[in-house]
């Protein structure tokens, strides 16, 4: 005799599935066939799910019409929750004992952490919800963590620019570019079997100092006529304040790095 499934488990296992795998849509039918009850009732739980969601700042459940429809994830954080982790993250790149010779600063901790990388994947996320990017795009090698986790909150796959071209790949386009932070030239490269023509791509980074590498991969998108819908970067510098990528927007902004007295100023980017 098959179990009688309450509310409260519909609740939590659809909230569940739903949040695992944010903007893919699920048709209601998916749901009503899974617990043996009609499309009503799902659409009544869903309406809960909805509502808790968006009362907590999680974001929100989504209705897509049409043939295809049905309703998708999508994630959202408070704007207290936003403040309070750009907080955190400013006070944890601000510890002096992160200078690098250079003026540069140890952040490998930081984009190799879950926790860091969730919340700073999310924001950017907010800030290009509705662009509709069809992949993500990063280079390699620091800033695929964060990438491929705004890949998974848009349900796209994630594309890596790479430096250097690996037979695996197949027939590739290479570009050579001035790395805006190292001040040298740098070769980027990416498999013509990664991206189709006419796609739209949302370009995701950990770091920006001169803009460099992203305006290089901006370039390289328009060889493939893809357009670029945005560029999410985690911490950009604030010097040089004209960069040679327009239009990006960061998290965290990195305003001095003092090597003599070991002091590090970082703030919240204001977007």
């Amino acid at each position: 005799m098959k179990k009688t499934v309450t509310r409260k488990e519909r609740l939590c296992t659809i909230s569940s599935i739903l949040t695992q795998n944010p903007s893919e849509i699920y048709p209601l039918s998916y749901f009503a066939d899974m617990f043996g009850a009609a499309k009503s009732t799902m659409s009544e739980d869903i309406a809960i799910i909805r509502e808790a969601f968006e009362r907590q700042g999680m974001g929100t459940v989504a209705v897509v019409m049409g043939a295809n429809g049905g309703v998708k994830y999508l994630p959202k954080l408070s704007d207290e929750v936003k403040k309070s982790f750009t907080q955190e993250l400013c006070e944890k790149l601000s510890s002096g004992s992160r200078i690098l010779p250079g003026g540069f600063i140890y952040t490998a901790d930081i984009f190799l952490d879950p926790k860091y990388v969730d919340k700073m994947a999310r924001i950017i996320y907010g800030y290009y919800q509705k662009s509709s990017p069809d992949f993500i795009i990063t280079i390699e090698t620091k800033g695929i963590p964060l990438a491929m986790e705004v890949a998974r909150l848009f349900g796209k796959n994630l594309v890596v620019a790479r430096k250097e071209s690996k037979l695996t790949e197949g027939s590739v386009i290479t570009l050579n570019y001035l790395s805006g932070s190292s001040k040298r030239m740098q070769t980027m490269s990416l498999s013509k079997r990664a991206v189709k023509e006419g796609q739209r791509a949302l370009i995701v980074d950990d770091f920006i100092a001169g803009g460099g590498t992203v305006s290089a991969v901006a370039e390289m998108m328009k060889e493939f006529s893809i357009t670029v819908v945005g560029c999410g970067i985690a911490i950009a510098t604030k010097e040089p304040e004209r960069k040679r990528v327009e239009g990006y927007k960061s998290i965290v902004t990195l305003n001095k790095v003092d090597e003599e007295n070991g002091l590090i100023d970082v703030s919240a980017s204001e977007f």
